[in-house]
């Protein structure tokens, strides 16, 4: 049988898998994942190669870590607002734009990680790829949900639109939006809702 870890010994490990993502995932941020090497990353966390590869078997593998990480705390953002704004649909789509608005107007903002990576990689295959897809998959999806809710006419069609503009927003940064990215967002989205709700005005 194994030998059990004790828990001091459980928490060293742990650290020291926290403390690699943490690196990459910096340098991987501001520099871009091809730019940033294994060396590097052992250099900068202060740990032993071997350490790295003991919890990430490939830098493909530390790459898809960090991605995930990134839409972990995305998707936990966008509960906590959810959570505020239940049963008042637009208030929380308006809400939600707020935040996303405040994130690309953060200092040291360089883009959507998931565009980001997506841009590196056109690898269908690749694992941190697939992270990157699917996220702008649920993004889509809880905007159907958001504009269903706001009883929009063809809330599916409302969704890609939006998700498109917040990708803009996300790639080009605040510099782009001198009223600032978050009233951006939510003039355009409100914009969005009137046609929706005009069109379907129209044929009623």
């Amino acid at each position: 049988m194994p030998k059990q870890q004790s828990a001091g010994a459980t928490d060293t490990v742990t650290d020291v898998r926290a403390r690699i993502l943490a690196t990459a995932s910096a340098l991987f941020y501001r520099e871009g994942t091809r730019a940033v090497g294994v060396d590097l990353i052992v250099a900068r966390s202060g740990v032993a190669k071997t350490s790295l590869y003991r919890h990430f078997k490939t830098k493909d593998d530390l790459i898809e870590a960090f991605l995930l990480e990134e839409d972990q705390s995305f998707w936990q953002q966008w509960d906590m607002v959810a959570a505020a704004h239940v049963g008042a649909p637009d208030q929380e789509l308006d809400a939600q734009l707020q935040w996303l608005g405040d994130r690309v107007a953060r200092v040291g903002y360089r883009g959507c990680p998931q565009i980001n990576i997506a841009a590196e990689y056109s690898d269908e295959s690749h694992p941190a790829r697939k992270v990157a897809v699917a996220h702008k998959a649920e993004l889509r999806r809880r905007l159907t949900v958001l504009a269903t809710a706001m009883n929009l006419a063809q809330p599916t069609r409302f969704a890609l639109q939006l998700a498109i503009i917040i990708d803009g927003a996300l790639s080009s940064g605040r510099a782009l939006h001198a009223e600032g990215p978050a009233p951006f967002l939510q003039q355009t989205a409100r914009t969005l809702a009137t046609a929706a709700r005009s069109a379907a005005s129209a044929k009623t």
